[in-house]
């Protein structure tokens, strides 16, 4: 049987052996309700205060400004809807980026629709936005500003730091989704003055469908879900204990030195691929930049003449698992909003790109896999397109 290559860990990430490890003992052992009074109740919550603080500790928050959801989609969705009902007597501005990912994009075109105003700040070719364009957008009618850690299809970084140090003395509460950058780069909430921040597990090697929001002290809002009073009255509904286990495996697995070495390693890759493109000759560009500052685990690629459909679908027949953009929306025809935002809804980019992504389980091996087959797709793509032609 032919070796799958996944190559799509920006899409999630398969599951490691100590999570997996931890997650069975949990679900056998530990299914006790956290919220009840006997052992098997205590025993729960010890192990839920116990993850809290090992991720509290991962960003330099303190325990109780975690609470744990069910992943990216329903933090950010809490931080942006919460924030604008609990703030909407101050204001009705928000500002974010052309480039964020659907879980935040579409919370704010409802509150559009709800009469609030949302400033979309563009990008260069780069990804990146301009901090003048920030500042000149800030007002005394904003109320919330939620820019992303990283991006998730071309892997450019935001400037947290700066723009945290910008809101210092404004009203503007600050979030940032970090679900592609946590298990990646050494985040510190103090440092960057983030009030909010959003991630989720099976980005890091963990399980699925949990994620923690992480709320500053002094962010006041009711809970999103309604219903009981867990995680302090801030998020309803029973803990899941083995899958919060799980996560805070996962992190303990990615102290600060594996991601910088991760980081590294990744860069080599990109590295890898360019120099295996250009030796077989295929006509590409970057769509982005290769700045070491960047995601490393996010790579996306502009194949000049082959359609994302047709390099998808042949390096999937060869076994080589990777994406179109994001993939909330690989299923859809609509091209990135990443991409259209980065060079506009007329060009080819958009139907001729393909984003690589690498996890802790990618090899030389499987890149060399990679180049070779891109290589080949385009050589029989204008083949094709020659034999047409006669």
């Amino acid at each position: 049987m032919k070796k799958k290559i996944y190559l799509d860990n920006a899409a999630t990430t398969p599951i490691s052996k100590p999570v997996l490890a931890d997650l069975m003992d949990k679900f056998k052992n530990d299914y006790g309700n956290a919220s009840t009074m006997y052992s098997l109740g205590r025993k729960s919550h010890a192990i839920l205060d116990h993850s809290r603080h090992i991720i509290a500790k991962s960003i330099n928050a303190k325990d109780h400004e975690i609470i744990f959801t069910s992943g990216g989609t329903e933090s950010d969705n809490t931080a942006i809807m919460q924030t604008a009902e609990a703030r909407k007597n101050l204001g009705n501005h928000i500002i974010t980026t052309s480039i964020e990912h659907e879980a935040v994009l579409r919370p704010l075109q409802f509150l559009q629709k709800k009469g609030f105003r949302v400033t979309y700040l563009p990008v260069d070719e780069n990804g990146n936005i301009s901090l003048d364009d920030f500042k000149n957008a800030l007002d005394d009618q904003t109320i919330l500003v939620t820019i992303m850690t990283g991006n998730n299809e071309v892997g450019s970084r935001m400037p947290i730091h700066q723009i945290g140090e910008i809101l210092k003395n404004h009203q503007a509460w600050f979030h940032t989704d970090a679900v592609q950058a946590y298990g990646l780069l050494n985040i510190d909430v103090k440092r960057d003055h983030i009030d909010m921040l959003s991630t989720s597990a099976h980005k890091l090697n963990g399980p699925k469908m949990i994620g923690f929001l992480y709320k500053r002290d002094g962010i006041n809002f009711p809970s999103f879900i309604k219903g009981g009073d867990q995680e302090d009255k801030r998020r309803a509904g029973t803990e899941n204990i083995p899958q919060i286990s799980g996560f805070a495996t996962a992190v303990k697995n990615l102290p600060p030195a594996t991601k910088d070495k991760l980081q590294k390693r990744y860069y080599g890759f990109k590295k890898q691929i360019i120099a295996g493109l250009k030796k077989e000759h295929v006509d590409f560009e970057i769509n982005g930049s290769l700045s070491k500052d960047n995601l490393q685990h996010v790579f996306n690629l502009w194949i000049k003449g082959v359609s994302t459909y047709v390099m998808q679908t042949d390096l999937d027949l060869a076994g080589i698992e990777i994406s179109g953009g994001s993939a909330c929306t690989a299923g859809s025809l609509k091209p990135s909003h990443v991409l259209t935002a980065m060079f506009g809804k007329n060009s080819p980019r958009l139907h001729e790109s393909i984003r690589v992504s690498f996890g802790r389980f990618t090899t030389k091996s499987d890149i060399d896999a990679l180049i070779k087959n891109i290589a080949k797709v385009v050589r029989h793509t204008k083949k094709t397109k020659r034999d047409e032609i006669k």
